[in-house]
């Protein structure tokens, strides 16, 4: 048996700290690709399909993971090959699928349902640990409820989003490509900014998709190195600063995870007023007296 923080039978609540310097952590199509804030407050934002998607691409990159692949032609694909794989029949009914009669047609789309998802949970972790919708195309493999979950990430204060004007030799239109002229291109960043998300781990979800502890094993990895193999020239220099681990002795839970995620306070340093690096913060701990009975507390960074 390893860790506590990796026994699959067990509640776990986290936090999540990770900042950004110079850098566009995660870029809103809708405008102009500049950082994600929130109007009010001036808060920045990370979206939860942004961080599930950098610990994808860690484990696909550093331990071959299989990550299902999110296509809609591979999707009605793979759902028809595993129908078939766990029912040599179904291939004739659907040459002949249109020419059933209704009621028939809903046996088939019902018939492989349980089968086709339990499979796709086994083949690719994306789906244990995040979910899935898989009821798309002509068989119906349902939704997949994922046992991890994570919230948006927020930063810590306002944030400064920054458009900047450079200026680019790879030009992109003629007139530019025959005078030799340089062009100006635009490149958002956020100064700095420290970001903190919450994430929720449910045992019960996990018993129905199969999540084994090496799964965990490999998604406290991935949480903590995410941004290693993850850099680009817009992205900055993008860290995680902590990781803190609640677990419960039992599936149930002892604690609200609210309550929990209280216990960890991040506040600017006395006298600094515009923050630029995670020196400029300090990290609150509970002490073991302020820690519920049946909690224990886990820091991986």
């Amino acid at each position: 048996m390893g860790e506590v923080y990796t026994d699959p039978t067990r509640r776990h609540e986290f936090v999540l700290l990770f900042d950004v310097v110079n850098g566009n952590p995660n870029g809103d199509p809708d405008a102009g690709n500049l950082p994600r804030v929130d109007p009010e407050t001036m808060c920045g934002l990370v979206t939860d399909v942004c961080l599930k998607r950098k610990v994808r691409d860690y484990l696909q990159l550093v331990h071959n993971v299989p990550i299902f692949i999110q296509s809609r032609v591979a999707l009605n694909t793979l759902i028809e090959q595993a129908g078939k794989e766990v029912d040599p029949q179904l291939k004739e009914k659907l040459e002949r699928y249109d020419e059933l009669e209704d009621r028939e047609k809903n046996e088939l789309k019902n018939r492989p349902h349980d089968r086709v998802r339990d499979e796709l949970c086994r083949r690719y972790y994306d789906i244990r640990m995040f979910g899935a919708v898989l009821s798309t195309g002509r068989l119906n493999a349902g939704q997949v409820r994922g046992p991890v979950q994570l919230t948006f990430a927020r930063s810590i204060d306002p944030i400064v989003p920054l458009d900047l004007s450079i200026t680019r030799k790879a030009r992109t239109t003629e007139e530019r490509m025959e005078t030799g002229e340089t062009e100006i291109g635009r490149k958002p960043i956020v100064p700095y900014g420290l970001y903190r998300a919450h994430g929720f781990y449910n045992p019960f979800l996990a018993r129905d998709t199969g999540v084994f502890e090496e799964d965990l094993e490999l998604f406290w990895e991935a949480l903590t190195r995410m941004f290693e193999f993850d850099r680009s020239a817009a992205r900055g220099e993008m860290t995680v600063r902590g990781i803190w681990i609640f677990t419960h002795e039992n599936a149930k839970g002892n604690a609200p995870a609210h309550k929990l995620f209280a216990l960890i306070k991040v506040r600017k340093k006395e006298g600094v007023e515009s923050p630029r690096n995670f020196d400029d913060y300090e990290v609150i701990e509970p002490t073991e007296e302020q820690i519920p009975s049946g909690i224990v507390l886990t820091r991986l960074v």
